[in-house]
């Protein structure tokens, strides 16, 4: 057996350098590199086998593939960029990261739980406590009294997918390969976490060299069970409401195309959650928009009154199911295509474990011949065209004049303006606030790339890291679309300082800065829940001890310019439109700060959010928000009748109400 004797840190770096995963014939670098900041922990460890593998990499024979590495400002922040990069990539590469012991790795535990919440691949290698413990009681070091071998580390366990540590160098090769078994499965993957001792990092050891070998990793398309379609297809074909809701499954699998040819062959109209937004563009006539909470009063119609729902790619959320209302109709059942059995199975869902492609092409190949009836067509392009118009109205580009653009904006004509000065091909990137869920409602996507909103942890702060990822990950493939970020002052606050990063990268975002002097989505749910918008502007304290007083006097245009981006301040639509096209044209980063009025609400989505009201108060504005939701909590559901059990009294015919291919009215029904 031949070896190479390399340290710890060494030969992580040159494993890591070696790992391609290949799917539908396609094979590329798993990770684009490494991000990374470095303390004691890690800088004579992981930062010197980076250097190194740097020198060699490009001042050498080339033998040695290069695994770049970025410095990053946050360490939270790095766990963003790289997941955002690894969902722009459909999870087929990502990034690595390194941090040093104690705070350093601790910073790491939010971005673990955004990725594995979100199912988006992302190594975290953490340094940690001597292994040897020959430096006990280190700086940064925890100390318990009845455990010797638990650090702040173990905190990784309940937020990855795959954790491990790495006592020994024998242990090094097994800890790799599990990560990367986690990292490349569809199913499993989200955050994986080696912890690496400082010492141990640094430590010799003689390697076989069968370990850093080319090594690809196949990611499959499982097809769905014979058997298992056969029921979904009965029970899609005993529908005469049929609603379809595309979930983030469907990019991650590349199923766009499957799902048009399927929504136009049967006219089945398709509602998109936040992940799945896109899955459509916005003028596909069977596209409704965004579904549940946060979305468009066309799919929350049809969703009402659906009597199959199918859900593709999708882990049927609290807010797309409206907190379990959205789905109304009393016989409702559903059916399912995911490759995880755990979200097949939600809400007694005829299940169907399968890729999202593989799937929309068999479901569509079984239910050929098969149409909804006319009156749902019309329905759903009445339901379409009147929420377009609402858009329109909101706009406001409705006018022959466009309106005011020497008024100062609110958030809707904000969203408007990047959405209509943006290419088709533009990114806009948000997570948090009010923002989200208007963009959801509101924003008009033209190319499947062009929304991403991370929704499932909904973290503050992913902006501007997250965008950076998004641009960093076209610019890989040469992919030119320009990033808009749009963010609010409050989730600003949080995380600006990635844009050092996006300077020394010579990476392009254009950062859509809001402000609204407050938390504006908090502050609306909490006047609605009755608590006054308690604690959510901000305000200078005032004599009565309450923070009632004045606007505090931050400049966060200031702040950005000094961070070395171009900055541009508007307080008028007019303002803001010139900025779009001047940051459109400009090489390099952008900040527009826009002033805007917070008190202008996106149109409702006529749904509701089950967010708990005091049950008792003195307040009144609470107990007349506790009535409200006492009616709102009455009409939840909790699907658990099986959905390929026949409804009593409410079954169709099972021979189905479909229609030729023509969309004719059965007449004779």
């Amino acid at each position: 057996m031949s070896t190479v004797r390399l340290t710890v840190a060494q030969a992580t770096v040159r494993f890591l350098a070696h790992q391609h995963v290949e799917r539908d014939g396609v094979r590329t670098p798993f990770f684009a590199g490494c991000l990374g900041i470095f303390g004691h922990g890690n800088v004579a460890g992981l930062g010197q086998a980076l250097l190194e593998n740097e020198i060699q990499a490009l001042e050498g024979d080339g033998a040695q593939p290069h695994l770049p590495y970025v410095l990053g400002r946050n360490e939270q922040a790095m766990v963003h960029t790289a997941v955002a990069y690894a969902r722009a990539k459909d999870r087929l590469q990502t990034w690595a990261l390194t941090t040093s012991v104690g705070p350093g790795s601790t910073n790491l535990l939010t971005g673990a739980a955004l990725a594995t919440i979100n199912r988006l691949p992302v190594l975290l290698l953490p340094a940690d406590t001597f292994a040897t413990r020959s430096a006990g009681a280190l700086l940064q070091e925890l100390e318990r009294p009845d455990s010797g071998d638990v650090t702040v580390n173990d905190a990784f366990r309940p937020l990855s997918r795959y954790f491990d540590r790495v006592w020994r160098p024998e242990q090094l090769p097994a800890a790799l390969l599990g990560a990367m078994r986690v990292l490349t499965d569809p199913v499993e993957t989200g955050a994986a976490t080696v912890c690496f001792p400082q010492d141990v990092q640094a430590e010799a050891h003689d390697f076989d060299e069968d370990l850093f070998v080319d090594r690809t990793w196949h990611v499959g398309r499982p097809p769905p069970e014979r058997a298992a379609l056969a029921r979904a297809v009965e029970v899609v074909r005993s529908a005469r409401r049929p609603l379809l809701v595309a979930g983030g499954g469907v990019h991650h699998s590349g199923a766009q195309a499957a799902l048009a040819a399927l929504a136009e062959a049967t006219g089945i109209p398709v509602a998109q959650s936040q992940a799945g937004k896109g899955a459509l563009p916005f003028d596909h006539p069977q596209s409704v928009g965004a579904i549940g909470s946060t979305g468009t009063t066309a799919a929350n119609a049809l969703a009402r009154d659906a009597d199959v729902v199918i859900g593709v790619g999708t882990r049927f959320q609290d807010f797309t199911t409206a907190s379990r209302t959205a789905f109304a109709d009393p016989g409702v059942r559903f059916v399912t295509l995911n490759v995880a059995s755990f979200d097949a199975l939600k809400h007694a869902a005829v299940p169907v474990v399968c890729d999202a492609r593989e799937g929309l092409e068999a479901l569509a190949e079984a239910l050929a011949g098969w149409s909804v009836e006319q009156d749902l067509r019309t329905r759903t392009a009445d339901l379409k065209a009147a929420w377009d118009a609402t858009v329109a109205e909101v706009y406001d580009r409705g006018a022959a004049d466009r309106g005011d653009l020497g008024a100062r904006p609110d958030q809707n004509q904000v969203i408007g303006a990047v959405n209509e000065l943006s290419d088709p091909r533009d990114v806009v990137v948000c997570a948090a606030g009010s923002m989200p869920g208007d963009l959801h409602k509101l924003w008009q996507v033209r190319d499947a790339k062009g929304y991403h909103v991370e929704y499932g942890y909904s973290c503050m702060g992913y902006e501007v890291a997250g965008g950076i990822g998004v641009a960093m990950a076209a610019a890989s493939q040469d992919d030119p679309r320009d990033v808009f970020v749009m963010v609010g002052d409050g989730s600003y606050l949080m995380m600006a300082t990635e844009l050092v990063t996006a300077v020394q990268e010579g990476v392009k975002v254009v950062v859509v800065l809001v402000q609204n002097h407050g938390y504006a989505s908090i502050g609306a749910l909490s006047e609605q829940l009755g608590s006054q918008r308690f604690g959510t502007r901000y305000r200078a304290r005032t004599a009565s001890r309450r923070l009632d007083g004045d606007l505090l006097p931050v400049d966060l245009a200031a702040n950005a310019e000094s961070l070395g981006v171009r900055v541009v301040r508007t307080s008028t639509r007019k303002e803001l439109e010139e900025a779009i096209v001047a940051a459109k044209a400009a090489p390099d980063a952008t900040v527009i700060h826009v002033d805007t009025d917070p008190f202008v609400d996106a149109p409702s989505s006529e749904s509701w959010w089950d967010v708990p009201v005091s049950e008792v108060s003195a307040l009144a504005s609470t107990q007349a928000a506790r009535a409200v939701y006492e009616e709102q909590k009455a009409r939840q559901r909790s699907f658990l009748r099986p959905s390929e059990d026949p409804v009593p009294d409410s079954s169709p015919d099972p021979a189905g109400p479909g229609t030729p291919d023509t969309g004719t009215p059965d007449t004779e029904r």
